[in-house]
């Protein structure tokens, strides 16, 4: 049995190759990786990096274009935009990877044992996912806020439940794929548990579009909460929203000063972009399949 440092080495050996691949070889999704990960440094380290504080008003200066002293600029309240903007990627950061968590565990949980034991529960989980998704997604998150209020934690676990029960179904489709090979019936005649089958064999397999998932989901929680957000149903004020900034003061003086909605509006872009790019490049990089095609 190899010892722990040894086990420890070669993960840590496996994550080089896999950053060294890619930086060689997919490198528009390492300018993602950059990117996102610079926004999740921006984010928790909003109260070092921001010039200002996210509600601090300044006399004299209401809507001042971007400048040396303010880069993105003023409101019509006379508060640094960028000040808000690193603030608003704190709470976007938080939101995305949280629910990005909750979701990919959702989904693997619902569609490893959908895709696995088949049958009765098979068909009775994936009804259920069948009615969930038949709900639009914004009416469910629209409904949850005015029931249970307007609030992070409340986003949070509505996002999750809806993006996780629906991504189960690509993980259902790809643990139907696994189940069918060799290795998984030699395992289970010879008499290893479900569970261990599931965690040792099909687990490993399914990691890519999980993966996929992952990322993607980022992306969708943080325009959600944005659009939540721009109809006034997302994180409550004074808490600086890149959502909530383009439905207030950006939509309200866009003519006077356009760098209101663009601000938040690049921030959005860039962050889901970069998310999006990172996962496909990541998935190519550690599906087995794409590999042994190459």
């Amino acid at each position: 049995m190899p010892s722990p440092s040894y086990v420890a080495a070669r993960r840590s050996s496996a994550c080089f190759r896999v950053i060294r691949k890619l930086f060689q070889e997919k490198r528009l999704g390492a300018a993602g990786a950059v990117i996102a990960v610079l926004f999740l440094f921006v984010g928790l380290f909003a109260n070092l990096l921001a010039p200002y504080g996210m509600n601090e008003v300044q006399m004299g200066v209401r809507l001042q274009p971007p400048s040396w002293a303010h880069p993105f600029g003023t409101d019509n309240l006379g508060r640094d935009m960028l000040s808000r903007c690193i603030y608003g990627a704190r709470i976007s950061v938080i939101i995305g990877l949280v629910v990005a968590a909750i979701a990919s565990a959702i989904s693997a949980v619902v569609g490893i044992v959908s895709g696995y034991f088949g049958g009765k529960i098979d068909l009775v989980i994936q009804r259920i996912v069948d009615a969930w998704m038949s709900f639009p997604g914004l009416i469910v998150l629209i409904v949850a806020a005015s029931v249970f209020g307007s609030g992070m934690i409340q986003i949070i676990i509505t996002l999750g439940l809806l993006i996780g029960i629906g991504g189960s179904r690509i993980v259902r489709g790809a643990v139907v794929s696994v189940r069918e090979h060799m290795y998984i019936h030699a395992a289970s005649s010879i008499g290893v548990s479900p569970f261990r089958i599931l965690w040792r064999h099909v687990l490993p397999n399914v990691i890519p579009p999980l993966i996929v998932l992952f990322t993607s989901a980022v992306g969708t929680a943080i325009l959600a909460e944005s659009g939540l957000s721009f109809l006034g149903l997302g994180v409550p004020p004074p808490a600086p929203t890149w959502g909530g900034m383009l439905s207030g003061n950006g939509r309200t003086f866009m003519l006077q000063g356009p760098w209101l909605a663009l601000a938040p509006g690049l921030c959005l872009t860039l962050v889901v972009y970069a998310t999006n790019v990172f996962g496909d490049a990541l998935r190519d990089i550690l599906d087995p399949r794409m590999n042994g095609s190459r």
